[in-house]
C-alpha cells in the first residue's frame, strides 16, 4: 500500500528492545559526528552508544572499532539477519583466495572468499601477523617482535618498496545472516579440505602492501584507505542508512577522508566511554563475558588464564645457580600460539572463537601487569611488557633482571625485540645551559596557500589566509593571474590602489583606501607597503578581487554568523585554523617573532604549536620526549628541563594541552594516530577550543551544541518500513534525486522495504 512514509515507517528502534535502529526514523550518524568524538553532543553519543553496546552483545567476536563503524554505517540488524537485512551490493566486495597474495584487507573489510562451489561472504573481524617462526608454546625469536613488514631477519628490514607480510584473517562467516551462510556440514567440508579456509575456519594470506608506509598504518587509517579505494562503491552506496557524502556535503576525496576519520574517531570514543564494555587495542568486549570467562573452569577459562599469566611472568626467570646469575634473560611469548598449547583448546579456537580467546588473554595479562607489578616490574624480579600488539595475537616480553631497565608504560608496544637487533644509537650529548631557540615557521604542505574562486571576462577572485610574514612585513602575495594582468600595463613595479573592507567593522580612512606598490618582477608578484588594521591576525581569510577592466584591487574579510573565541583569539570573521595554530603562537605578532623573554609555559605552548604535527582542523601534536630539545635546540640543563616539565603538567591540568598517543617509525618520524607495529610514544597535543561569544554578553558556550536550543540539520537517509507498507511516489523521486547528487547520473530505485527521509532540520 502507498502512504506517507512518516506514518508507515518504523519508530527508529528495534522492536521491543528500545535500541536505536540504523534504518530507523532518526539516523544514528549525524553531520556533527564527522568532526570527531569531542564535537558530538552527549545526547547523540548516548543514542549511538546504546546501539553499539547491543551490537557487541550480539556479535560472537570482540567488536573492533571498524566493525562497529560497519554496523552503524551499513545497517547491522540485531534481530538475527546481520547485514543480510540491509540492501548491500555483494558484487562490490573484494575477492580473496586462501594461500595466495591478497591486497590489504584491514579489520572491517567485507570480502568474498572463493570456494569450489558457492562464494563465501564474510566480514573480517580480526587480523594478526602469522610469521612461521616460533615454538609450540608461543616462544618467538626476538627479531620478529616489532619487525616491520618485509623484514628478512635480525637487523634486516628488507629493501622491497612493496613489502609482503603473512597474515591470519578471522572472517565472521555468519555476518550476513542465515540466507548467505553455509550450513555446519558445508563449513566442515571446507575446513577439512583446507583449500579455501584452514582447519580453524581462518584465511591465511600473503598481504602485498603498496609501500612500507602503508604497511605501518594504524587500523583506522588502513580501513579508511580501504573504504576510499577498494570499497569505494560500497562506501558511497545510496543504500546505506545515511551516506558519508551526505554527512560531509560532497564527494571530494579530501573531504571524504577527513569526514570518515572523524566518524571512526566518534565510534572509537563511544566504545571507549561505555561502562558495560572493555576495550583492548580498538577491540570492544562486554565486561560480562570477561567475568564469565574468569569464572569458567574449563579450557581457556580462568584457570588457564592464570596459568598463562604465571608462565609469562616466570618465562625469563632462571633457575638458581651456585654462583649466581651471569647474563640477563629475555623471552618473547606470542599469545595465539601459546593458547593452542592448552589441553582442550582446539575447538574453542576455531572460527571467531580464536579472536575472543586472544583478546581475553591479552586483557587478562594487561590486568595482571597493572595490578601486580610496578610499571611491569614484578616481585620475582622480571619485567613484563607488551612488545608487539600485532604479531601472533600479541607478543609479551619477559626480561630478567627487570630492575636493570628504565621503566615505561608496560602496555605500550615498544618493539624491543626488533630494536635489539639494530645497530646501537649514539649516546646523547652532555647537558648545557642554553637560551630558547627562535623556532622558524614550519613550512607545512598542509597550510592553505590560496584558492582561485573565479577567473573570467569580468574579474579575478582569489582567497587566501593572511600570514604572520605578511603582517610583519606589510605585504600580501598576488595570484599569478593578477600579476600577469598587471605586467601587461606596467614594468617590474606599479603603483596600485587597494580597497580594504573589514566586513562588519569600520576602518580608518587611511586603512580603507591605500596606495601601495605592486612588485611584479619575480614569480607571481606581491603588494608591499600595506598598513594592516589592528585586529587583523595570522590565519584571517582575505578575498582578493580585481575587475578585468580596472587596476584597483579589493581585499575583503568574510564574516562569520557568530563571534567566536579560538584559544586566546576572538574574531567574528572566517579564518584558517591551521595558520592560526602555527603563526599566532606566543611570541609572535605583527611587531616580531621571537621566543626571547617567554616563560616556560609560553615556551611549551609555542613549541607545540610551531613544531607539532598539524591536523586539518588546527590541532598540533608533538613527541613529548623531544619537547625540551625542540625548545632549546639541544638537550637543556636539568633545571630547564624540570621547569618545562612543570609547565607541561600545569597546561595539561588546565586542559590547555592534552595527552595523546602516537608512534615512531624506524627513521624516528612520529605519527598520529599511532600506527600498528610501531613503538607507541606519548604525545602532547594543542587543541584550540572554539567557543561561541553570545552577543548579549552571557557565558560562553561550546560550539558542540551542548545546552543550545538550536536547530539540527538531518541528512537525507534510508528508513526501513513496516511489513506491508511502501513509500510514496514523492519519496521515490526524492531518492532518485539523492542518488544523482551522490554521483549516480540516472538515479536508483528505492530498495524493497525502505523509504527515503529527505534532509530537514529539527529542534533539539
Amino acid at each position: 500500500m502507498g502512504g506517507d512514509p512518516y506514518v508507515s515507517a518504523t519508530d527508529g528502534e528495534h522492536e521491543g528492545t528500545g535500541v536505536p535502529d540504523p534504518y530507523g526514523e532518526r539516523a544514528l550518524l549525524t553531520p556533527v559526528m564527522v568532526k570527531g568524538y569531542d564535537a558530538v553532543p552527549e545526547e547523540e553519543r548516548q543514542r549511538l552508544r546504546r546501539y553499539l553496546e547491543a551490537v557487541v552483545a550480539a556479535r560472537p567476536a570482540p567488536v573492533h572499532t571498524t566493525v562497529a563503524f560497519n554496523a552503524v554505517y551499513f545497517g547491522y540488524d540485531l534481530g538475527g539477519e546481520g547485514y543480510g537485512g540491509s540492501p548491500l551490493r555483494l558484487d562490490d566486495f573484494p575477492v580473496i583466495t586462501f594461500g595466495e597474495c591478497a591486497p590489504v584487507l584491514p579489520v572491517g573489510a567485507m570480502v568474498c572468499v572463493t570456494t569450489g562451489s558457492d562464494p563465501l561472504y564474510a566480514e573480517i573481524v580480526y587480523r594478526e601477523g602469522a610469521h612461521p617462526a616460533g615454538g609450540a608454546l608461543g616462544d618467538l625469536p626476538a627479531w620478529v617482535s616489532g619487525a616491520p613488514a618485509g623484514a628478512e631477519g635480525p637487523g634486516r628490514p628488507g629493501n622491497d618498496a612493496a613489502p609482503r607480510r603473512r597474515e591470519l584473517l578471522v572472517p565472521d562467516l555468519h555476518a550476513f545472516g542465515p540466507a548467505l551462510s553455509l550450513s555446519p556440514a558445508q563449513l566442515h567440508r571446507l575446513r577439512t579440505r583446507r583449500r579455501w579456509i584452514n582447519e580453524d575456519g581462518h584465511v591465511v594470506v600473503d598481504v602485498c602492501y603498496p609501500s612500507p608506509e602503508a604497511a605501518g598504518s594504524d587500523d583506522l587509517t588502513a580501513y579508511a584507505d580501504h573504504l576510499l579505494t577498494t570499497a569505494r562503491e560500497q562506501l558511497l552506496s545510496p543504500f546505506v542508512p545515511v551516506s558519508l557524502a551526505a554527512l560531509v556535503g560532497g564527494t571530494h576525496d579530501d573531504t571524504l577522508r577527513v569526514g570518515l576519520l572523524g566518524l571512526l574517531d566518534t565510534v572509537r570514543g563511544v566504545l571507549n566511554t561505555s561502562a558495560p564494555l572493555r576495550t583492548w587495542r580498538n577491540y570492544a568486549i562486554a565486561r560480562a563475558s570477561l567475568a564469565d570467562c574468569w569464572r569458567d573452569t574449563g579450557p581457556l577459562g580462568g584457570d588457564d588464564l592464570r596459568t598463562l599469566a604465571a608462565a609469562v611472568e616466570h618465562a625469563a626467570t632462571p633457575g638458581r645457580r651456585r654462583y649466581g646469575l651471569t647474563t640477563p634473560v629475555t623471552v618473547y611469548t606470542a599469545v595465539g600460539p601459546r593458547l593452542r598449547g592448552f589441553p582442550g583448546s582446539t575447538e574453542l579456537l576455531r572460527g571467531v572463537g580464536y579472536a575472543s580467546a586472544v583478546c581475553r588473554a591479552n586483557v587478562a595479562l594487561a590486568d595482571v601487569v597493572q595490578r601486580d607489578s610496578d610499571q611491569g616490574l614484578f616481585d620475582s624480579g622480571s619485567r613484563i611488557t607488551l612488545d608487539d600488539a600485532f604479531e601472533g595475537g600479541g607478543v609479551w616480553r619477559s626480561h630478567h633482571p627487570g630492575d636493570a631497565e628504565a621503566p615505561g608504560d608496560p602496555l605500550a608496544p615498544a618493539g624491543r625485540g626488533w630494536r635489539s637487533t639494530l645497530p646501537a644509537l649514539p649516546e646523547p650529548e652532555p647537558e648545557a645551559e642554553l637560551d630558547p631557540v627562535d623556532l622558524p615557521l614550519a613550512d607545512d604542505a598542509s597550510l592553505c596557500t590560496g584558492e582561485l574562486l573565479q577567473n573570467d571576462a569580468q574579474e579575478i577572485v582569489w582567497r587566501t589566509p593572511l600570514r604572520l610574514a605578511h603582517l610583519i612585513g606589510g605585504w600580501f602575495p598576488l595570484h599569478p593571474y593578477v600579476a600577469q594582468k598587471l605586467r601587461r600595463s606596467y614594468d617590474a613595479r606599479a603603483a596600485v590602489r587597494v580597497e580594504l573592507e573589514h566586513v562588519g567593522q569600520a576602518l580608518d580612512e587611511k586603512e580603507a583606501i591605500q596606495d601601495v606598490t605592486a612588485e611584479l618582477g619575480d614569480g607571481s608578484g606581491r603588494l608591499t607597503g600595506i598598513t594592516w588594521p589592528r585586529d587583523f591576525f595570522p590565519g584571517l581569510i582575505l578575498e582578493l578581487r580585481q575587475h578585468q577592466d580596472g587596476t584597483a584591487l579589493r581585499l575583503a574579510t568574510t564574516r562569520l554568523e557568530e563571534r567566536v573565541q579560538v584559544g586566546d583569539r576572538e574574531t567574528g570573521h572566517c579564518y584558517d585554523p591551521r595558520v592560526l595554530t602555527r603563526e599566532d603562537a606566543p611570541g609572535s605578532d605583527r611587531h616580531g617573532d621571537s621566543a626571547v623573554g617567554l616563560g616556560p609555559r609560553q615556551l611549551v605552548m609555542r613549541t607545540v604549536r610551531r613544531c607539532g604535527l598539524l591536523t586539518p582542523d588546527g590541532h598540533a601534536l608533538i613527541d613529548r620526549s623531544v619537547l625540551p630539545s625542540a625548545v632549546y635546540g639541544r638537550r637543556p640543563a636539568r633545571s630547564q628541563a624540570d621547569a618545562l616539565e612543570a609547565a607541561v603538567a600545569e597546561l595539561l591540568a588546565e586542559r590547555l594541552l592534552e595527552p595523546a598517543l602516537g608512534s615512531r617509525d624506524l627513521w624516528g618520524q612520529p605519527h598520529f594516530p599511532a600506527r600498528d607495529r610501531e613503538p607507541t610514544i606519548p604525545l602532547i597535543g594543542y587543541r584550540p577550543t572554539r567557543r561561541l561569544i553570545r552577543p548579549w554578553g552571557d557565558t560562553d558556550t561550546q560550539l558542540d551544541g551542548v545546552g543550545l536550543l538550536t536547530a539540527q540539520f538531518v541528512s537525507g537517509h534510508l528508513r526501513r518500513l513496516r511489513p506491508g507498507c511502501s513509500p510514496s511516489d514523492v519519496q521515490r523521486a526524492a531518492f532518485r534525486e539523492y542518488c544523482r547528487r551522490l554521483g549516480k547520473a540516472d538515479g536508483w530505485e528505492l530498495p524493497h522495504g525502505y523509504t527515503f527521509v529527505t534532509e530537514h532540520t529539527r529542534g533539539r
